[in-house]
């Protein structure tokens, strides 16, 4: 089927999805982390596309930005790194960043929309 463009992107994360108490904690410390020149959690933009944590857990998400040349690029993802491996328990945390699919509007949460004019 073709893309319509008056259908909103789903995201390529499912953000209802169980992801156990780690990923949990996970979860609660990328939404405490703020995209640096937009004023909205970096979970509500829908940049974080995989969360796993594995049965040592260690933890690694992909992650994309706004935009491939966003100023953000080296600090963000070892922002990422740094806090979610402050998580007890979390043994190691790998961050790769990936343009795949490419960032859209349509990822962000309802909350973010509003907060940013979209709604």
């Amino acid at each position: 089927m073709p893309y319509d463009p008056h259908e909103p992107l789903a995201s390529p994360l499912d953000r209802e999805q169980d992801f156990g108490p780690i990923g949990s904690q996970v979860v609660e410390v990328l939404k405490g982390i703020y995209d640096p020149e937009i004023p909205v959690p970096i979970w509500d933009l829908g940049l974080i596309y995989l969360i796993d944590v594995d049965d040592q857990n260690e933890v690694y998400v992909k992650m994309t930005l706004t935009a491939p040349n966003c100023p953000a690029a080296e600090s963000m993802p070892s922002e990422v790194q740094e806090k979610v491996s402050m998580i007890p328990d979390v043994r190691d945390c790998k961050v790769d960043i990936t343009f795949d699919p490419p960032y859209h509007p349509d990822y962000m949460t309802d909350e973010a929309k509003l907060t940013l004019g979209f709604m």
